[in-house]
């Protein structure tokens, strides 16, 4: 349960309801994560707008990508809200639920490549010791395994994201949806 007062679609009037309406045109359905910021409408929206532009926009990093470091962050958190969610948008790209959950136990064992490996190191040591991304050679490494600077930049965005949605979840006890978080429209997750 919510640690503070969320306004339900069906208490919901004016500006905060068009904003639900729309969240349920686009995606299918309305998520506890976006009901969290009932009290401050406008934030819902300015939150979709980031995340659509740092998960859905023109980018060397594909969507599946950006779902397996959502998963990684969020696993490094302990957020289980966005990690149920996001890995079962990474499932509808990977198809292959054993390979997520060796992501989500121990990404080394989820077969992946060089540089996605690199990528999930890289997205641990962001949330787990940023102060000392300066020393370390993180996006040298990345570099060195063929990213250009404009993907290093996305990923940087992913990692950044999923560790301010994971504190908002975990601060504010946003709890999983019945249905664990599936039935969203795969296009806007």
């Amino acid at each position: 349960m919510s640690k503070i007062k969320t306004i339900s679609y069906e208490e919901s009037s004016g500006r905060l309801k068009e904003i639900y309406d729309s969240l349920i045109y686009s995606r299918g359905k309305l998520a506890e994560v976006h009901k969290i910021q009932s009290l401050r409408p406008e934030s819902i929206v300015r939150h979709m707008e980031l995340y659509k532009e740092i998960m859905f926009s023109k980018s060397d990093l594909s969507r599946a990508t950006r779902e397996m470091l959502a998963v990684v962050v969020s696993v490094c958190n302990g957020c289980v809200y966005c990690q149920k969610h996001h890995s079962s948008t990474l499932n509808f790209f990977w198809k292959d639920s054993q390979r997520i959950e060796n992501l989500i136990r121990d990404f080394s064992t989820a077969g992946l490549s060089d540089l996605e490996l690199e990528l999930c190191k890289f997205s641990v040591d962001l949330t787990n010791t940023p102060s000392l991304m300066p020393e370390s050679h993180s996006v040298e490494k990345l570099i060195e395994l063929g990213m250009r600077d404009t993907s290093v930049l996305d990923a940087t965005l992913v990692i950044s994201y999923f560790n301010f949605v994971n504190r908002m979840v975990l601060a504010l006890g946003v709890e999983l949806e019945k249905d664990n978080g599936s039935g969203y429209h795969a296009e806007y997750k």
